[in-house]
């Protein structure tokens, strides 16, 4: 079950297939998405993919962390993640 990740230039080649447009207009089309959820979401909004999910940024209070090669435990400072919860309809496709 476990195969290689389709890579940006597979899905470029899909995406171009579907939409029924050329590469360069599908490639075109995908960066401008990453740019927009990128943008929106590294200032704190959200965005909803219908039928995906929705990317969203979240903050992670300060906490202690422990270092795995020496054990030694350290404070890390509060930051900022990337969150992604997928939509109903991916898990009900997933789970068919």
């Amino acid at each position: 079950m476990t195969q290689k990740p389709m890579t940006k230039t597979q899905l470029v080649a899909a995406l171009a297939e579907k939409t029924g447009t050329d590469k360069k207009s599908a490639n075109a089309t995908l960066e401008a998405l990453a740019e927009i959820v990128s943008t929106e979401v590294a200032a704190g909004g959200a965005v909803t993919l219908p039928g995906l999910g929705k990317f969203a940024c979240r903050a992670r209070p300060e906490r202690m962390v422990r270092n795995p090669a020496t054990g030694e435990q350290m404070k890390k400072p509060a930051d900022r993640v990337a969150k992604v919860t997928i939509a109903k309809a991916l898990k009900d496709v997933i789970n068919a």
